[in-house]
């Protein structure tokens, strides 16, 4: 399975796996792929801690780092030595008592004195996010990815500088032009099927239109190669994703109930019987649209009683603790988690192997269906 992508980072299939769990990453990357670590979650000592570890058990194969380096949100402008306070301040009251009343009305109780204090930024600024990347480019990683907007220009610069391919995803063709001129090497284009981030086009409608875009938009005036990406799990979307003009796919949603993953017990039940259906694209998580697990969470939010979303950062900051209180509690009913539509589809706990085997097996076999159409 030869594509431009597989040129490019010396990888047997065009297969990208993105995933926070370190374990899936090393797997697809040992199975001929290429795993993508999201890096939101840790902060940059364990990031430095949990690339070691990949770098450990990864058999020399190449991986990437995914990071959120969001074009707007609010505070940019603030001191970073501010930026937590100053951002704490602009959480209206009436926000926390909504979060506070919803939790009660469901008997989710309060975090023990003990309890670590938990991390209510994350890596959602520009500030948090580039000491991960200062981390990621000390690893041997072939593939640096910004998650919302296109990446600052240094960072691609910096990232190219040293080996680093830089991708970013995109949600319409506007979004992917805009990325191909900071100068990123691949565009991920994600149709709103997807988990997290995502925007309102579907993958079959975006991948083309993401493709024409970027045809010619290269600094040597080649065409962009461009990923598919959004509701993916198996190799007939694979094949048609590749059929539209992509040159591999990027899956994330599949790698939440295999076996490496590190997904939450009660997240991962609720993955493995949920249908396609049973996910929205909410703001209730972060401030911006991000498809998850649709539930009494995720409706309160939606209710004429909720009082909105507040913009990013300030959303997670405001819910970051509930959703730890959630978590630590039998309230299964607020237990939200992001994830894409093809859910629907998973409802048996594989290998990351397995899963990327049993990818290439059906796009043959989709091919070859295709192949004899065309015969006929």
């Amino acid at each position: 399975m030869r594509t431009r992508v597989t040129d490019l980072f010396g990888i047997e299939l065009p297969i990208f796996a993105f995933s926070h769990c370190r374990d899936v990453v090393a797997a697809v990357s040992r199975a001929g792929g290429m795993g993508v670590l999201g890096a939101l979650y840790f902060t940059p000592e364990e990031l430095e801690m949990e690339l070691k570890w990949i770098d450990d058990h990864v058999d020399g194969k190449p991986y990437g780092v995914d990071v959120v380096m969001p074009a707007s949100y609010e505070g940019a402008d603030f001191p970073p030595e501010e930026l937590v306070s100053r951002l704490q301040g602009m959480i209206p009251d009436g926000h926390r008592s909504f979060v506070e009343n919803l939790l009660a009305e469901h008997g989710v109780p309060p975090l023990s004195d003990d309890a670590d204090p938990g991390k209510v930024l994350l890596g959602w600024t520009d500030a948090t996010a580039r000491p991960q990347v200062e981390v990621a480019l000390r690893h041997p990683i072939a593939l640096l990815a910004n998650a919302l907007g296109p990446p600052p220009a240094d960072v691609v610069e910096l990232a190219h500088a040293q080996g680093v391919k830089v991708a970013a995803l995109a949600s319409t063709p506007r979004h992917a032009v805009k990325q191909a001129e900071v100068g990123v090497d691949v565009v991920v284009a994600q149709g709103t099927e997807a988990g997290g981030h995502t925007g309102e086009i579907s993958t079959m409608v975006l991948i083309p239109q993401v493709v024409d875009a970027l045809r010619g938009a290269g600094p040597d005036g080649s065409d962009v190669p461009v990923l598919a990406a959004g509701g993916i799990g198996g190799g007939r979307q694979m094949a048609a994703g590749m059929a539209l003009g992509a040159e591999g796919v990027w899956t994330g949603s599949i790698w939440l109930t295999v076996e490496e993953a590190d997904t939450p017990e009660l997240a991962k039940r609720r993955i493995l019987s949920a249908t396609s259906r049973d996910t929205v694209r909410s703001r209730s998580w972060t401030g911006k649209p991000a498809r998850l697990l649709r539930n009494e969470w995720t409706d309160a939010w939606e209710a004429e009683s909720s009082p909105g979303t507040l913009p990013m950062p300030l959303q997670f900051m405001l819910v970051s603790d509930a959703l730890r209180r959630i978590g630590r509690s039998d309230a299964a009913e607020l237990a939200t988690f992001p994830a894409g539509q093809i859910i629907g589809t998973m409802n048996q706990v594989k290998s990351a192997r397995d899963v990327v085997f049993e990818m290439v097996e059906e796009y043959i076999e989709a091919m070859e269906r295709l192949g004899r159409i065309t015969e006929s």
